[in-house]
């Protein structure tokens, strides 16, 4: 008997799970006072008051049968642990750059690199500075420069990379700026705060080819590199055969350092890295590393943290992993278009983007309409995501407050946690709240820090 091969859309999680963790239910009644108890901040809930918890990907994952033996196995040696050299053989292996100084996370990379190289007066150009990213910039009392395509500020509009840096607008920044005040060119891949958007080989060799010319150095925020390895190989013509560790090496091998949050795609709970090609430069940065991190072999983490990571790095540019994971974010996308509900398109590798500008026209930027919807959806279904808008990138250095150009609520999925019943629970919840859009209304801010303001701010509802 010769049976026919059959293709299925069927989204099957390339795991099996052997612990679990139970997660407790809440009634609307209950979040209602939870949230206002929180000062209507879902940084401020308790873990345990969220159902579904997509925050952030960010150190949130389950980590492998494999990460935990090698943690078991791990070396704490103050100097020279073994654990380090291992994550320092993963990391040149994937990278190629010569020196690896090892952080507790991805924003220690960031401080060490901005507090070296960055001063008052510079600019740092980029597709898209994250949070942190721009906080440390502004911190060392440079610019943070967004330069992404313009296809990359349309939530609705089609593009395969859409986190690409626009070239004209780099070059127009360098002859503007003089490149002495620039001193360094970063590149997010993929583009989180424009929806978790890719960038393409072609897009990354250009920016190098640029900063070359120049004399820039040019470094990547590599948080999710596996994930922008996996839409080069699906979208990018000649990379259809390639293995995305050799995609990622390629992308690595334009640039001359990183910055990396192990949170992300080195699949561990914490963790990061600065990696580079300057003895210089290195040697700088690891004079300020012992001051705020620690010895170099350990900088920050401990020596199980390293092995999760050096096994984390390999594990994250899995293809089978790749392909669930990538599927599993578009067959959210997938359920929310349908029903009407404005993303950005097409979906990213690690959240879904919903665009609240669009989606509650009714609500000013100022009023802050992606905080109101992603509050609504705590309280119908305890999910908390992010806020990726006017109160995150509103507030200006000189104090002033601006409206950002996008208003996006993230819906970040943690690496191998949730399954498609969780994915379809959150999709009922979404599209019910939808429906009650007209009802929601705006916030305000009574408090908060001037820097990073949407970690700690207190705010209230705006009532008619």
């Amino acid at each position: 008997m010769k049976l026919n091969e059959f293709h299925t859309d069927t989204i099957i999680e390339p795991f099996r799970i052997r612990s679990v963790e139970p997660i407790r239910f809440t009634t609307m009644e209950e979040r209602t006072q939870l949230l206002k108890k929180a000062h209507y901040n879902p940084f401020l809930l308790k873990g345990r008051d969220v159902l579904i918890d997509l925050l952030t990907d960010s150190g949130t994952g389950a980590m492998s049968s494999q990460q935990w033996s090698g943690m078991i196995a791990s070396d704490e040696s103050y100097a020279g642990s073994s654990s380090f050299y291992r994550l320092e053989s993963a990391v040149k292996d994937i990278t190629g750059f010569k020196h690896l100084i090892p952080t507790h996370q991805g924003r220690a990379a960031e401080n060490i690199l901005f507090t070296t190289i960055a001063g008052k007066g510079d600019v740092i150009p980029s597709n898209t500075h994250f949070d942190t990213t721009r906080a440390h910039v502004e911190h060392a009392g440079a610019e943070a420069r967004d330069l992404v395509i313009e296809e990359g500020k349309q939530p609705r509009t089609q593009h395969p990379f859409k986190g690409n840096m626009d070239l004209g607008k780099l070059e127009e920044t360098i002859k503007e700026v003089g490149s002495d005040r620039i001193p360094v060119i970063m590149i997010t891949v993929t583009n989180n705060s424009g929806g978790g958007q890719p960038v393409s080989m072609e897009n990354i060799r250009s920016v190098s080819e640029i900063a070359q010319e120049y004399g820039i150095p040019f470094f990547i925020d590599a948080c999710r590199f596996a994930e922008n390895a996996w839409f080069i190989k699906s979208r990018e013509k000649g990379f259809e055969e390639k293995s995305t560790i050799d995609i990622a090496r390629q992308m690595f091998s334009y640039a001359d350092g990183c910055t990396m949050s192990a949170k992300k795609d080195g699949m561990a709970n914490i963790g990061g890295f600065l990696a580079l090609n300057s003895d210089e430069l290195a040697s700088e940065c690891r004079n300020l590393e012992i001051l705020t991190e620690g010895f170099p072999t350990y900088g920050g983490m401990a020596g199980y943290d390293m092995e999760a990571v050096a096994r984390g790095l390999y594990e994250a540019l899995d293809e089978d992993y790749l392909r669930y994971r990538i599927r599993s974010i578009a067959y959210l996308g997938d359920k929310l278009t349908e029903a009407g509900i404005p993303i950005v398109q097409p979906t990213g590798g690690h959240a879904v983007y919903i665009d609240a500008k669009e989606m509650l026209s009714h609500i000013p930027p100022t009023q802050y309409p992606a905080w109101s919807f992603n509050n609504a959806l705590y309280l119908l279904g305890g999910i908390r995501g992010v806020e990726i808008g006017t109160v995150m990138f509103g507030k200006q250095p000189d104090g002033t407050e601006k409206a950002a150009s996008m208003e996006l609520v993230r819906l970040a999925f943690p690496r191998r946690v949730y399954t498609q019943s969780h994915v379809d629970y959150l999709a009922e919840v979404i599209i019910n709240a939808y429906k009650q859009r007209k009802k929601l209304r705006g916030y305000k801010i009574v408090d908060g820090p001037d820097v990073l303001r949407h970690f700690s701010a207190k705010l209230e509802p705006i009532e008619d």
